[in-house]
Formats: structure tokens, sequence, C-alpha cells
């Protein structure tokens, strides 16, 4: 009787070049690394062009079984990243372009949708006031972010949240550089003035991806790429 073999851990500096190979002879330790490395990052993406958190994690979804499927496309001419954000900005202008064809979603009453992907530190327990000023402020940069205009905002959570360089960001999206730093200081100025007429200044640290997210999401695509669970 053929006994499973056990998995092995990816060593945290493997090249995307090794990564690859390990992951196209179906090791499976070598695919959650990519996905443990990149979740974060493709979400974000997603959401930044969805605005929707289930939307985005499908999309998440769907990238990495696209990618994974045409994993012997990859050539190295871009990092591995940059590569899988390609796809998952295509899927959501996809997804989007689909829903913008058919018929339009009707808004969605306040609060359906909850602020789960801004995170600001946790106030104590004795401290309610504080914890409903956090939340509110949570939905006042949520909505700000949202309602940038697709170009922008796109370049904003790219640059700003992603962490990303202006040449990166002009390579995924397709920009030149110089058009990514206009956009950017455009978005910046926008963000400003939708913040500031609600509630002033604050310190944005938008769009965390959370632990229990990214395993969900790693999972899932293991179970859809076949990997026994």
């Amino acid at each position: 009787m053929h006994q499973a073999q056990p998995t092995t851990v990816a060593p945290i500096g493997s090249s995307d070049a090794e990564l690859v190979r390990r992951a196209l002879a179906r090791d499976e330790a070598a695919a959650r690394a990519i996905m443990q490395a990149n979740n974060r990052r493709l979400f974000r993406l997603a959401r930044g062009i969805l605005r929707n958190d289930a939307e985005a994690e499908d999309v998440v979804q769907d990238t990495y079984v696209r990618a994974f499927s045409h994993l012997d496309q990859f050539r190295g001419d871009s990092s591995l990243s940059t590569w899988l954000s390609r796809i998952a900005i295509n899927e959501a202008l996809g997804r989007l372009r689909r829903k913008r064809a058919g018929v339009e979603w009707s808004a969605l009453p306040p609060g359906t949708l909850e602020a789960q992907i801004i995170q600001f530190p946790l106030s104590s327990a004795d401290d309610p006031e504080r914890s409903m000023a956090q939340r509110e402020i949570q939905h006042v940069v949520e909505h700000a972010i949202d309602e940038l205009p697709e170009a922008f905002r796109l370049v904003f959570i790219t640059r700003v949240i992603e962490g990303m360089t202006t040449e990166e960001t002009a390579d995924i999206l397709g920009l030149k550089p110089e058009t990514v730093k206009t956009r950017l200081h455009r978005a910046r100025a926008m963000l400003r003035d939708i913040v500031e007429k609600k509630i002033g200044p604050v310190v944005l640290e938008a769009f965390p991806f959370a632990g229990k997210r990214c395993e969900r999401l790693t999972e899932a695509v293991l179970k859809r790429l076949g990997y026994p669970a």
C-alpha cells in the first residue's frame, strides 16, 4: 500500500523559479507558499476594483486556479507576484464588465457590508466610546477609498496600501510611470478631501488581510486544485 509522503514546508527564501518548479510537480507546500505570499495583495487589488469582499475572494480563488492551471506559461520576465497580480486584475475587471453589462445591482442598505478589511488598534473593553469612534472611522475610510474613481483607486491601493513601487504599479496596470505618479497624487488629494469633509484628518491603515481569510482562501484553492484534504 502506498504511504503518503509527509508535507514539507517551503523555505521562506524559495525563489519564484523554485516554487514554480515544485508547484508544477504538485508539491502542496510550494502551492501553499505561493498563495500565502500573495493572498493579501491579490485580495486588495480585486477588492479595489469590485468593492465587495465576497466577490474579491471569489476572484482570488479563480486567479489561483487559472494561474496554477497555466503555471508552465510563467517565464519569469516579471516576478511571480506581478504575474499573479495581472491575472487577478484581469479577472476582477472581467467580472466588473459582466456585471455592468447585465442588470445593475441595487444599492445595499447601510451596514450590509461591514468594514471587515480595515483594522485599527483595539480599544479596551472599558472604553466603549473609543470603540464606537474607531468603528465609525473604519466605515468612513473604507467608503472614502471606495468612492475614488476606479483608475485612481487602483493606483492608490497598489502604491500606498500594497507598498509597490511606481515601476511595479506601472507594469501591473499597463501604465507609464508618469501616469502612475499623476494618478497617485490626484488620488491622495481626492481621498483627503472626502475624509476631511466627514471626520477630519485620520491615519490610514486600510485593508489588512486577516489570517483566517488567508487560510480559508488557501484551503479552498487547494481543494479546487485536487490536493488531498
